[in-house]
């Protein structure tokens, strides 16, 4: 059997006897198998250590075990990243499951550079590195509630970041 593609051309020859040659139109430019953005995409990224960067700001490494449709992805050997000020702590997740629609950022991490950190960040202990991040998250907090006031003075309606609002 013949494998043919959209490129190849016809039989060569004249046309049958009370056929018109007619034009064809020009093929339809195909787009590169590079140039799909859907989950299949990920096939390429299977058993590799992955970064993972979350809608909530978290930082996720691990190994891409498996994936669906949706994009939803299980990872082995998981560790959650945290920065503050220029300390970083890496936190032991081990299987994690995480939902496609939270992902904002996903890439694979160069084996030959996984040790190396930049040149302003050092390793900390997890309980410091944890209360500076509470500490600069309730700060945050506190600046976009004074934001929130300001903006609601003059029409705006605010975003309420999932909390409840009684």
């Amino acid at each position: 059997m013949e494998n043919l593609s959209l490129h190849d051309a016809g039989p060569p020859g004249p046309p049958p006897p009370g056929q018109q040659q007619q034009q064809m139109p020009p093929p339809v430019p195909q787009l590169p198998p590079q140039m799909f953005t859907t989950a299949a995409q990920l096939l390429d990224l299977t058993d590799k250590k992955l970064m993972i960067a979350l809608r909530d700001g978290r930082k996720l490494i691990g190994v891409l075990r498996s994936w669906d449709q949706f994009g939803n992805l299980v990872l082995q050997n998981t560790v959650e990243r945290m920065f503050v000020q220029n300390l970083y702590a890496d936190v032991e997740r081990g299987l994690f499951l995480v939902r496609g629609e939270n992902v904002t950022l996903l890439g694979e991490i160069d084996l030959d550079k996984d040790d190396y950190v930049p040149e302003p960040y050092k390793l900390a202990p997890v309980g410091e590195v944890f209360a500076l991040k509470k500490a600069e998250d309730a700060k945050a907090k506190k600046t976009d509630l004074s934001k929130q006031k300001k903006l609601a003075a003059i029409g705006f309606e605010s975003e309420h970041h999932g909390e409840a609002i009684l």
